[in-house]
């Protein structure tokens, strides 16, 4: 897949970040968890997402990332909860503006063989401590609010 290169300039003059979709993959166990997936390039904690896929809606787009990077099969929502940016680093070493849309992936469960399996490792978290895993302070945010919406509605 070819990477946007052109960042479109904003009638502000700031940048206009690229879009990316990704899933919130949860489950409930003994509490709220979240899994998070490794980053190929730097292996930090992340959650699954790319970039909009021609003929498929954003959280279509997110729950496929879900099984490719994580083998996860569940439940999407069609809405998406929030948003967070970050940089993202290129294969020629340039850095773009991205704007990642959240959809929560209620997890059925997880294959046990998927395409980007030897890429990639996943672990489940209970979502606070998931939330501090995570670099991005507005992903940290997202998901501290998602968890306490979900267990507090578990616990009615």
């Amino acid at each position: 897949m070819k990477y946007p290169k052109v960042e479109k300039k904003q009638e502000n003059g700031g940048v206009e970040p690229q879009a990316q979709y990704a899933a919130l993959p949860w489950r409930l166990g003994e509490g709220l968890e979240i899994l998070l997936v490794s980053s190929r390039e730097t292996r930090r904690w992340v959650i699954p997402k790319g970039w909009p896929m021609k003929g498929r809606k954003p959280h279509a787009t997110a729950a496929l990332e879900a099984l490719q990077e994580a083998g996860l099969l569940g439940k999407i929502d069609k809405a998406e909860i929030g948003s967070f940016h970050y940089r993202k680093r290129l294969k020629d070493g340039d850095a773009i503006l991205c704007r990642v849309g959240v959809f929560p992936l209620r997890v059925a469960r997880q294959r046990k063989n998927w395409p980007e399996k030897s890429q990639r490792a996943t672990q489940w978290f209970p979502y606070d401590v998931a939330a501090g895993q995570v670099v991005e302070k507005e992903l940290e945010e997202l998901i501290l609010a998602f968890g306490a919406a979900v267990s507090k509605r578990a616990r009615a």
